[in-house]
């Protein structure tokens, strides 16, 4: 049975990230972010990997009970916080760190009869991104009305979220930064503020905790760098194989639509990889692809399970040979991200599950 397409996913490289994170944050402890199933790079092997973070973070709490069902012990946050009071009283059973962004929430927090306190509650702030978060001229109320409910919860934290990181020198970075420090000041909390961009290029930030995601699988924030540029080293490397050859005359259209027209002939590949692998449609006529050591493009449409190249310039790629379609030095995830006219987040995450991963360690 053939293992093509899948991802080969390093945890040797994924523990030389977070290293690194270390090395851009000595002060810090570390929130290993491993939402979205880590990514796409899958979350049990990847949790188990970065066994030496001080804390996991996801986005839901459907998430956080995977991990803990699973048998990880490490403190983990919930960025969306928990919805009703059935779930504040779970969190407090199996320890999570829920962040409350909504004041709902925190009323849904104090009706709660719960049996033990969460161990730690982070209050999320509205610096200037405007998508989660409480006002800072609400948040002092909310800190003294828990810190008297020591029932409730043992300790409290200040988040925040960067809308700007990664563009380098924004003002608007400073203009959050200064809501943070303010309060920061006065309530004496531990803060978490900075992401993978903020860790890199803002220092300031760094605080008590550091939350790195896209960092950690080798990923570069920024549009300008890559992930090596900052001494990071790529975890999946996606792969598949050539299943096809076939020689085109001029005027033959390639794929649905006809957007390709050979104007010469030529000789044409088929890979086995598709939308429905998670291999973006938006790489039609614009992708590449790593063969017998050279870039090829990719030619028409993205198909669901097939995309096609152009192989004239590598007239010796044959049947069967194995193809990077992102990963490595030569064609990084950064490189397709830009030629599909979006971000390596999105092409990693969107990896779909019948995309097998296979564990290396270097």
């Amino acid at each position: 049975m053939s293992r093509y397409p899948f991802a080969r996913i390093d945890l040797a490289a994924l523990k030389h990230n977070l290293q690194q994170v270390r090395t851009y944050a000595p002060h810090s402890k570390v929130m290993s972010v491993i939402k979205a199933d880590a990514y796409g790079h899958g979350v049990i092997k990847i949790a188990e990997a970065l066994d030496q973070s001080d804390a996991f973070a996801v986005a839901r709490l459907k998430e956080a009970l995977q991990l803990r069902q699973h048998g990880f012990e490490q403190s983990i946050t919930i960025f969306e916080g928990v919805s009703s009071i059935e779930e504040w009283r779970l969190a407090a059973e199996l320890g999570f760190s829920p962040v409350l962004h909504q004041q709902q929430q925190l009323d849904m927090l104090l009706a709660a009869q719960i049996q033990q306190p969460l161990p730690f509650i982070w209050l999320m702030l509205e610096t200037g991104m405007h998508r989660l978060g409480l006002a800072d001229q609400s948040i002092q109320q909310i800190i003294d009305q828990l810190e008297q409910r020591k029932d409730l919860v043992e300790q409290l934290g200040l988040m925040s979220h960067f809308a700007n990181s990664d563009l380098l020198n924004d003002v608007r970075n400073q203009q959050q930064l200064a809501v943070m420090q303010k309060l920061a000041a006065s309530s004496g909390l531990a803060v978490c503020m900075a992401n993978s961009a903020a860790i890199v290029s803002l220092p300031e930030s760094h605080y008590d905790w550091v939350r790195p995601g896209l960092m950690l699988y080798g990923a570069s924030p920024f549009a300008d760098k890559s992930g090596a540029d900052l001494g990071l080293m790529p975890v999946m490397q996606m792969v598949s194989k050539l299943i096809a050859t076939q020689q085109l005359q001029p005027g033959d259209e390639v794929g649905y639509g006809g957007q390709w027209t050979a104007d010469r002939a030529m000789r044409m590949g088929v890979v086995s990889i598709g939308y429905g692998d998670g291999y973006s449609r938006h790489l039609s006529n614009t992708g590449e692809i790593f063969i017998r050591g050279q870039r090829v493009p990719v030619i028409g449409r993205v198909s669901m399970d097939t995309i096609c190249v152009n192989l004239q310039e590598c007239p010796q790629a044959q049947l069967d040979d194995e193809v990077i379609i992102w990963g490595n030095d030569v064609l990084p995830v950064e490189r397709l991200a830009e030629k599909a006219g979006t971000i390596p987040y999105e092409l990693l995450c969107c990896v779909t599950p019948r995309v097998n991963r296979e564990y290396k360690h270097g």
